[in-house]
């Protein structure tokens, strides 16, 4: 008797559940395209603002439900006028997503070997330096600490950008898919206790944006010349270029070689 209630309920509660986690992953992959943007802020602000209307509703505070149910009417309009920069970059980014970069593989493959032919040449020459590569989740918070930049990446550009003296030597290189996005950006340290006093500033950034979100960080040491790489708040130490380049390419999904370093709050 069990099995066929079981058997009468499937059939109509299936298609709600796979409705249910569609729905779920849209809007987490929505939420991840806003992270890092003035966007996110807006949504925040929306809901407080439906929170305010639900409020209001339940007290039956009518001037204040009715001023913001405009306020809803018509924001609409005037969010995709002014995040009309923020909406381009969104969906520039969809045919960046880990779903459709099976389609780029060969320019995945390109970009890896120039980011690796420049950490060769920065760590043969012990010129310090960082790079961002973006993930799923958004830099653009980051850029406006720097010099917004679009240009195609390239181990030339790279090393230049790097050399010492030159304005934006200290600061971060941006990059999304197979373009720099800025140079010279400031990245948060990372708010744990790093053991190792060995590591600088470079070292600290790298760990605090991968702790912040999922971008892979690559960083050459000024002191050592050694290249180090930081993931999900992780960081590997003594690298080689080729291990760099096989990361980016997708051909090795993690790292094995390596002195790992982590950050704690002791």
């Amino acid at each position: 008797m069990n099995l066929e209630a079981y058997q009468f309920l499937i059939p109509r509660f299936w298609p709600d559940v796979v409705e249910i986690i569609l729905v779920a992953f849209v809007i987490y992959r929505f939420l991840l395209f806003l992270v890092g943007t003035r966007a996110m802020q807006i949504v925040v602000g929306v809901m407080i603002l439906s929170v305010a209307y639900f409020g209001a509703l339940l007290a039956k505070f009518t001037m204040i439900s009715a001023l913001l149910s405009y306020v809803f009417t018509f924001g609409a309009f005037a969010a995709v006028v002014v995040f009309q920069p923020e909406l381009r970059n969104a969906l520039a980014r969809l045919g960046q997503s880990r779903f459709m970069r099976r389609f780029s593989q060969s320019e995945r493959q390109s970009v890896a070997e120039e980011i690796g032919e420049a950490m060769d040449r920065l760590s043969r020459a012990g010129t310090g330096a960082i790079i961002a590569v973006e993930g799923d989740i958004g830099l653009e918070e980051f850029i406006s600490s720097g010099v917004p930049m679009e240009a195609k990446v390239s181990a030339d550009l790279l090393t230049t950008i790097f050399t010492p003296y030159s304005p934006l030597h200290d600061g971060a290189v941006l990059v999304r898919g197979d373009r720099i996005i800025g140079a010279g950006c400031v990245l948060p340290l990372t708010q744990f206790k790093v053991a190792d006093k060995s590591l600088g500033t470079r070292h600290r950034a790298a760990l605090g944006l991968s702790e912040e979100t999922d971008a892979t960080v690559l960083v050459v040491s000024e002191e050592t010349s050694t290249i180090s790489v930081a993931s999900h708040g992780l960081l590997h130490r003594h690298l080689t270029a080729p291990q760099v380049r096989d990361l980016l390419s997708g051909a090795i999904s993690h790292l094995e070689g390596g002195e790992r370093v982590t950050a704690s709050a002791s």
